[in-house]
Order: C-alpha cells, then sequence, then structure tokens
C-alpha cells in the first residue's frame, strides 16, 4: 500500500506530538506515580494531535472505549481536515519506568494510511525481531530461539558467542534465556519496554542483535512499524489467556486466533514512526531542563524513504 499522505510536513508533526508528551511525562519522573505520569501524557498527547490537519483514528491506544476515557481504539483526533490516518500509540511506554526514573521510558506512536496497521487486540504476543540487512525467512516463531540466534549469527558471519539478544526479565522467558544460553549467547535483560528493545535492533550502535519473547500486542504493531521503515524482520503471534481476550481479538475482527503475523502483516502500509525519549535509555535521551529550556531527542523513521532522523529541539519552559 503506497501513498503520499504521509508528507514530510505531517511527520514533523508526529514529532513536535511524542515531544510533548515525553515532556509532560518527564514532569512526574521519579515520583513513584505510575497513573499520573500516564495521565500527563496522553492529555498531552491528544490536546497535541487535535492540532495537526489530518483526520486521525486510534487503531492501538489506551485501551477499549470504556476502559479509557482518552485516546481509546476508535477515537478521533486532529482538526476534521486532511487525509485519513490511523494511529497507534503508547503515550508513555515505560510507566513504571518513568515512576522510578529508569531508562528507556519513551513517548511513541506509528502512523500510517486508513487500515495500514493491524488492529491488535489488547492481549499479549510472542515476538521475535531482527534489523535490516538479511534473508527473508531466517528467523521463525516456530523454531527454537537458540535456533533463531544460531541461523543468525551464520548470516552476519559472526560467532554466536558475539551475539545479544534482548528479551524481557519475566520468569515465563526462562525457557527462551535458558535456549540462547544453551546456544552461547549474551542476554541483555530488561524490565519493561519492550517497543524500546524492538527498535534496538535496528541500530548497531546498541549491541543488540535480536528480540524475543512475549510482550503486548499493541507493542508489537508500534515496533513493526518502527522496523517497516528500516526494512527489519518481525514476527508475532497473539497469545490468549482467557475467553475475554479472545472476544477482544472477536471484536478487532481477527477470526484465526493461531496466526502469526509477519512483519508487512502487522504494519501493511507505509508507515512514519516517531518516539521522544522520557528518560535517557539505549538510542534516546531523556527529557532535559536546563536555563530556563526543555530539551528532547526524537526518533523519526519514515517508510516511504527509509529515513532514520535523531531529532533534538529546545523550546521555553
Amino acid at each position: 500500500m503506497k501513498s503520499n499522505v504521509l508528507t514530510p510536513s505531517l511527520a514533523d508533526a508526529m514529532v513536535r506530538v511524542t515531544e510533548l508528551a515525553a515532556i509532560s511525562a518527564s514532569k512526574e519522573v521519579g515520583r513513584g506515580d505510575e497513573k499520573k505520569a500516564d495521565a500527563a501524557a496522553v492529555d498531552a498527547m491528544r490536546s497535541a494531535f487535535n492540532e495537526v490537519e489530518f483526520r486521525g483514528r486510534v487503531v492501538i491506544g489506551e485501551g477499549e472505549r470504556d476502559e479509557a476515557p482518552m485516546l481509546y481504539i476508535g477515537e478521533e483526533v486532529g482538526t476534521g481536515k486532511g487525509p485519513e490516518i490511523d494511529i497507534a500509540l503508547d503515550p508513555l511506554e515505560g510507566t513504571t519506568l518513568t515512576a522510578k526514573a529508569m531508562a528507556n521510558a519513551l513517548a511513541v506512536l506509528a502512523i500510517a494510511p486508513r487500515g495500514g496497521l493491524l488492529y491488535a487486540p489488547d492481549t499479549y504476543m510472542d515476538k521475535i525481531a531482527i534489523g535490516p540487512g538479511f534473508p527473508e525467512g531466517l528467523i521463525s516463531l516456530s523454531a527454537s530461539p537458540a535456533d533463531n540466534i544460531k541461523a543468525l549469527a551464520r548470516a552476519a558471519k559472526r560467532k554466536v558467542e558475539d551475539m545479544t539478544v534482548c528479551v524481557l526479565d519475566r520468569p515465563r522467558h526462562q525457557d527462551i534465556i535458558d535456549s540462547l544460553r544453551s546456544a552461547g549467547a549474551r542476554i541483555s535483560l530488561i524490565t519493561d519496554g519492550d517497543v524500546a528493545g524492538v527498535i534496538a535492533t535496528t541500530d548497531a550502535a546498541t549491541g543488540i542483535d535480536m528480540y524475543v519473547g512475549q510482550g503486548g500486542a499493541p507493542e508489537g504493531v508500534l515496533a513493526a512499524a518502527a522496523l517497516k521503515c528500516v526494512g527489519g524482520q518481525m514476527f508475532g503471534r497473539l497469545v490468549f489467556r482467557n475467553d475475554d481476550e479472545k472476544k477482544r481479538a472477536a471484536r478487532a475482527g481477527i477470526t484465526d486466533l493461531g496466526k502469526t503475523y509477519s512483519l508487512n502483516e502487522l504494519a501493511s502500509g507505509d508507515t512514519v514512526f516517531c518516539a521522544t525519549g522520557v528518560t535517557n535509555g539505549t538510542m534516546l535521551n531523556g527529557v532535559h531542563h536546563k536555563d530556563g529550556r526543555v530539551h528532547t531527542h526524537t526518533l523519526v523513521m519514515t517508510s516511504t524513504d527509509g529515513m532514520v532522523r535523531y531529532v533534538r529541539s529546545s523550546r521555553t519552559v
């Protein structure tokens, strides 16, 4: 799905949206209140969206309408004029990270022309992702983590012992960790924030070669939108813990509950991805206040031209 509606000016507007959300959330860094930090980011992001000339529709958001007062799935934002755009967002990816002043909290969003992003229910998703430059079909959710990292090492012409895999530090991932360590790979464990974990595979400077594990399905779509911009690879498979989650999938139009989604099924249209650091992290600096100004650091990617930009902004408080 190619489209010229994702203009440079619209991409720049999305940068401003994540910047303002990050600035608002940054005021709650280290204060121990996850809900207050998230609410600050949500309010700021929604206000910023409503200044943008587009017809935006939230397809990945804070939850369903009865659970989220703002930026809920299906909410319409923008001026009501301009292109029809679908939005995946996480105003504060890493609420716990923010509350505890830990690394890699982000304000994140992705946009695509209407219908270009998977309408993923708020369930878990098994995920595996690698960055660009490798042959298609190299990794698979049906293969063991050990076999996947061995295949990636061969393709990269490196030793498995020199490869690093990012994994969320959760008891449910112990088998994944054991498999990777049996192959000799290094593991970078993170406490939260698997969008940051996935996009780290796009930049060799992070030292992260692969991401694998089970995290939120909405975050999976966000991460896929980023990988789409640089030509990475990702697969996702929804995980259902109860009948209520299966009903959510049905409302989202998903009938094949065991389907494995490729990157181009998670993000089928052209995408713009933006992430602004709230706290210092692997790829982005957090929000900093100095000399009466507030400084932000944003990553913006566009799939139409494969562009990756880092934007440093400064404004008066």
